[in-house]
């Protein structure tokens, strides 16, 4: 397959129209909902996580296209007697371990329970047993005369996942993120005021890293909204916060990491104070870059790339929706103003893509300073065509096909995304439908 044009920009075209678990209805049932997107360390296999509990694996064909490959009831919803709470079945992040042998490992969490499922193929059968028959029930010995060596039958192609673990009981608050240590033998899970590291196989307990829960609940400031362990240095961590900052932690200096090694911090600009400050200040999502040497972060209007060097301000700032600022009013009564936006690096470090309203998507080339903004709808997305670039025009000149502000749905919010490890191909979660696109084919 060739390549045209830029290789950052080259326009994405769809690879799959779009993928739902559902009838494509106007008003999708909550459980459909696509609640965490993300690719396998080969990009060979997608998963998803679904509001209802599900999981859906994708598997990528020889001719290009993403298939589903299984699917499967990852939580239930369950009740916490003691607390008198509902306990969702949501899945709120899925992340794969690296593969080891021909079988596949993932983790996923709901509020309060990690777990670790296998997934694994069968394409052949035992036959010939001595002592069991065709059905498995064990044969009355005085019939058995002679023995014979079972065999191996060729069969239909079987994926099975099963469960391996489960990792429960160690979180007060709802889980917001977990991370596969770069050990490959432990990770450690987040949430709203503590970091606990696990090892893969031990499910009976775990360790505390990072508490930050005061002795007084009303003296509480801020709480840990995302956290991600270093991609080669398996002792470094980051955890970002709801004030806007980011905490790196290096678990050498001591077992607990309540004292962060590096701090990175915007100072304020007095100037642009406002109500609304501290809430769309506050960071939703952290990613490492794939060279560890930076740190991608959403917040409510852009996205910043940090240098892991430099902890005084960003060094890359991008404006993702600020066409918004003058609408932050009627996004706080309707609560949109506290939605979770994702981001994502590309393979090479060199682009970064977040979303937005309106099923819109964003990217921003580092190197160019060139940006772009795409969207994922049925209607936008035949297969086989290129997608054309949007605009949002804020008053003023309109051209033939810019949208107004006032016009934008923010029902349609593109929450999660994920970035092939290598290739330049995206999947993009728009409410229940999944969007799969890549470079233009020729």
């Amino acid at each position: 397959r060739e390549r045209e044009g830029d290789y950052s920009f080259s326009p994405f075209s769809p690879l799959s129209p779009s993928i739902s678990f559902s009838l494509p209805l106007s008003f999708p049932s909550a459980a459909d909902i696509i609640s965490t997107v993300e690719f396998n360390h080969t990009g060979e296999l997608l998963a998803t996580g679904d509001k209802g509990g599900r999981v859906v694996i994708f598997q990528r064909e020889p001719e290009g296209e993403y298939n589903v490959y299984s699917t499967f009831q990852s939580h239930e919803p369950e009740f916490d007697y003691l607390k008198s709470l509902e306990i969702e079945e949501k899945i709120n992040k899925i992340r794969w371990l690296p593969q080891q042998n021909a079988a596949h490992f993932l983790l996923s969490t709901n509020d309060k329970t990690i777990k670790l499922w296998k997934v694994s193929e069968r394409d052949k059968r035992p036959e010939g047993y001595n002592l069991k028959d065709e059905e498995g029930r064990i044969k009355d010995l005085s019939t058995v005369t002679s023995l014979q060596v079972p065999v191996l039958k060729p069969m239909d192609l079987m994926v099975e996942v099963s469960p391996r673990r489960v990792f429960a009981n160690a979180h007060t608050y709802h889980v917001n993120s977990i991370s596969v240590n770069s050990d490959h033998e432990t990770y450690m899970s987040a949430d709203d005021l503590r970091i606990n590291l696990w090892h893969l196989g031990i499910t009976d307990r775990s360790f505390n890293i990072v508490d930050i829960k005061p002795v007084n609940m009303e003296d509480l400031t801020e709480v840990i909204t995302a956290a991600e362990f270093h991609p080669h240095h398996c002792n470094l961590l980051v955890y970002s916060s709801s004030k806007g900052t980011l905490r790196l932690c290096d678990m050498r200096e001591a077992a607990l990491c309540d004292k962060h090694s590096k701090l990175f911090e915007e100072p304020e600009d007095p100037s642009n104070r406002s109500f609304f400050s501290e809430i769309i200040s506050s960071v939703s999502d952290v990613k490492f870059s794939h060279s560890g040497r930076y740190l991608l972060t959403r917040d409510y209007l852009t996205a910043k790339v940090w240098d892991l060097n430099m902890e005084n301000k960003p060094l890359e700032i991008y404006q993702v929706h600020d066409y918004l600022r003058s609408k932050l009013c009627s996004l706080y009564e309707n609560d949109c103003i506290f939605d979770k936006f994702e981001c994502a690096w590309n393979g090479s470090d060199s682009v970064i893509m977040t979303g937005a309203y309106n099923n819109f998507f964003r990217m921003f080339d580092r190197n160019t300073k060139r940006d772009v903004t795409l969207e994922a709808s049925r209607e936008s997305s035949k297969p086989r065509a290129v997608l054309k670039p949007r605009r949002v025009c804020q008053g003023g000149k309109r051209r033939k096909d810019d949208i107004s502000v006032d016009s934008l749905d923010f029902t349609k919010k593109i929450l999660h995304t994920a970035w092939h490890p290598t290739e330049n191909i995206i999947a993009i979660a728009a409410t229940n439908n999944l969007y799969i696109f890549q470079d233009k084919f020729n």
